[in-house]
């Protein structure tokens, strides 16, 4: 398919050539004057220099529509931005990590450019992994009926990463309105494309999917790349399709100011690439073309000088991050659940109270989403049956699967909740918790998007993730992963043990703003002792935990599935005499410290269950918690009772041994009471 090629010198205006060249002389200018600042100890002490690029990202910001369309750039997307509408001081204050930076205020790495206001998203240094948001917004702008398309942007190495591929199959198999451009200068650092791929264009690596239109164009040409760029435009938005443009494209410095290409590039090869500057061959059709004088040109060159050095005195004087903000925007503000316990009704299981929780907020907020792996197909409604009903109920553009790629569900997620704060989006993060680990890239993304954004941006994304053992499953089918996930700031983390405490928290969960880890412990959907009566509407608060049992002797702070064990264990032990309480903690972040520290003072004696490895798992952060604040409130150490050392097995008698069970937290009751 032919590219239509509106743009060469002749058909196209002075004004607009004028244009052009003034942001390509001005971006030049920051970009060679920028090393000079990490020199002078100002600052920008990652840069990544664009001067090679400099014409296919003039065409992408010429392209881009400024607050309509949706750009993810890279870090060597310097002009990309200028040309999209950024200021030379704006790009000056985020190489100095200025407060008033606009991409995040300091926080982020130098060289990542961003603008939220109109559109040019924070983009990460997890490099190539924003195909997956550039993806999740482009579905989000053609359910909405946006006409708008989505830019993603990134260097040709980052194409290996297996999210990108994941990217483009989810693209093309939806026909999303996303355009990637892959900026291709050869190398990956120092390591040549060669290494990275067998096809010299590394589109080609794509030329069997379906629904997907492939450009090659120079990117080291106005014209060709400005050709490229409106036709994949013009193509995404027309065929609601999505659209490589490969741009071949030249590095004509180092890879950033912390690498030498002189180690691996010899003499010839870096003048061959200098005499391929994109600059003075644009510069030289503009006098050709005689639509401009020498004059003309070096009056604009020094309008550009002009235009840097106020930039870069306003910039510098600007001022540094203030050291206390630092717990700014980790998370956004929760909703303000309100808890009515009511204990008299009928009881229902925890799969029902997930189910009906799930489409009364469906009902709610009709800007809600829910798909994952095996999410519905006809009367199937995942794979325990927890979103049964739903998209019967709310249609496949709300309820559908997504493909066997983590990393792809809750990766489109992130971007599709960019679209509108009232959206709302659940995913089941895995079949299983222990098969979320590939999308854990996406998961630090959402940790740190509100964050790194300076308040800008939070993921509103539930992650529900089925947890736990006790049901016979063995490897990738029964382990826990809330110790791995607690030291991450910026998610939350909820597991409840009953039917009333799974619908409050999913409920709270989303109407709250920012990510939630949702763990279901999957041996609880059915289970007798998991069901509750459940209010109509009710809401549990985060970090709020509960007393289940009254108790003075002993405090056993829990939660998950050894909250039953510990119930069963203390029933067992007021027969013996001892009065034990049962703490549920509910949510592990944020933790109800003042809750444990009741619980400790009217007992003075502690035990800490849970289900997860004793060695390094959460409850030895609840031990450090009670012994820094709660030590003169004991009167015996603080034990833990968990699982072995060892991963879960699937013979129910490995399983047995591994897991804590009654016996061992009667046990565990037993010792802590005896000191």
């Amino acid at each position: 398919m032919k590219v239509n090629k509106k743009y060469d010198i002749k058909k196209t205006d002075k004004k607009t050539l004028k244009k052009w060249f003034e942001i390509l002389t001005l971006g030049r200018l920051i970009d060679e004057r920028a090393p000079n600042y990490l020199k002078q100890a100002l600052g920008w002490s990652y840069h990544a220099p664009c001067a090679g690029h400099d014409a296919i990202q003039l065409a992408i910001g010429q392209v881009f529509q400024a607050g309509h369309d949706h750009l993810f750039p890279y870090y060597r997307d310097m002009i990309t931005c200028l040309s999209a509408g950024m200021s030379a001081e704006e790009l000056i204050l985020n190489g100095l990590s200025k407060a008033n930076d606009p991409s995040s205020g300091g926080r982020h790495m130098s060289n990542h450019f961003a603008k939220p206001e109109i559109h040019i998203h924070n983009v990460s240094s997890c490099t190539g992994n924003h195909t997956q948001h550039a993806a999740g917004l482009a579905r989000a702008v053609k359910y909405y009926k946006k006409e708008a398309v989505v830019i993603s942007s990134q260097g040709e190495s980052s194409v290996s990463e297996g999210y990108c591929y994941e990217s483009i199959n989810g693209a093309s198999k939806e026909k999303l309105p996303v355009i990637f451009v892959f900026q291709d200068n050869g190398y990956g650092i120092s390591v040549p494309k060669r290494d990275q791929t067998a096809n010299e264009k590394i589109s080609d690596n794509f030329r069997g999917f379906a629904n997907l239109r492939i450009i090659q164009c120079d990117g080291k040409d106005v014209f060709d790349s400005m050709n490229a760029m409106a036709e994949a435009k013009k193509h995404a938005l027309e065929k609601s399709e999505p659209v490589i443009v490969d741009a071949d494209c030249v590095r004509i410095g180092s890879h950033s100011n912390s690498d030498k290409h002189e180690l691996y590039r010899d003499e010839k090869e870096i003048a061959e690439a200098k005499a391929q500057d994109p600059l003075p061959r644009f510069r030289k059709q503009l006098l050709e073309s005689e639509k401009f004088t020498e004059k003309e040109l070096k009056d604009i060159e020094e309008s550009a000088k002009k235009i840097l050095m106020e930039a870069h005195k306003s910039a510098v004087a600007s001022p540094n991050p203030d050291p206390a903000s630092i717990y700014d925007f980790v998370l956004p503000e929760a909703y303000a659940a309100i808890e009515e316990v009511q204990t008299e009704g009928e009881e229902i299981k925890f799969i029902d109270a997930l189910n009906s929780t799930l489409k009364e907020e469906f009902r709610y907020n009709p800007d809600t989403f829910i798909w994952g792996q095996d999410m519905a197909n006809k009367d199937k409604g995942g794979i325990f049956n927890v979103s049964k009903g739903m998209q019967q109920e709310f249609g496949i553009e709300r309820v559908f699967n997504g493909p066997i790629a983590e990393d792809y569900i809750l990766g489109t997620a992130n971007g599709f909740s960019r679209l509108d704060k009232k959206i709302r989006v659940v995913v089941e993060g895995a079949e299983f918790a222990d098969y979320f680990w590939p999308a854990m890239e996406q998961l630090i993304e959402c940790s740190h998007d509100y964050w790194r954004s300076n308040g800008k941006f939070a993921p509103n994304v539930v992650i529900r993730i089925a947890s736990g053992g006790y049901i016979g499953g063995g490897l990738y089918h029964s382990q826990n992963i809330e110790g791995s996930l607690s030291p991450i700031p910026g998610i939350r983390i909820v597991v409840p043990a009953f039917a009333d405490d799974a619908a409050g928290l999913l409920r709270t969960a989303m109407r709250s703003e920012g990510p939630t880890v949702y763990l279901e412990p999957k041996a609880l959907y059915n289970a007798k002792q998991a069901m509750s009566f459940v209010p109509e509407g009710y809401e549990v608060p985060f970090g709020k935990a509960r007393v289940r049992r009254e108790g003075n002797d002993l405090s056993i702070i829990t939660y998950g599935n050894t909250v039953h064990h510990s119930l069963a264990a203390a029933e067992r032990l007021e027969k013996e005499g001892y009065s034990v309480e049962v703490l549920d903690l509910r949510s592990i972040s944020p933790l109800d410290e003042e809750a444990i520290l009741q619980t400790v003072a009217k007992t003075n004696r502690a035990l800490v269950v849970h289900e997860d490895k004793v060695f390094a798992g959460f409850g030895g952060e609840i031990v450090s918690l009670i012994n820094e604040k709660g030590f003169e409130l004991l009167d015996a150490p603080v034990l833990r009772i968990g699982s072995t050392f060892t991963p879960v097995g699937f013979n129910r008698i490995l399983e047995k041994e591994i897991l804590p069970n009654e016996d061992k937290v009667y046990e565990g009751c037993k010792k802590v009471l005896s000191y």
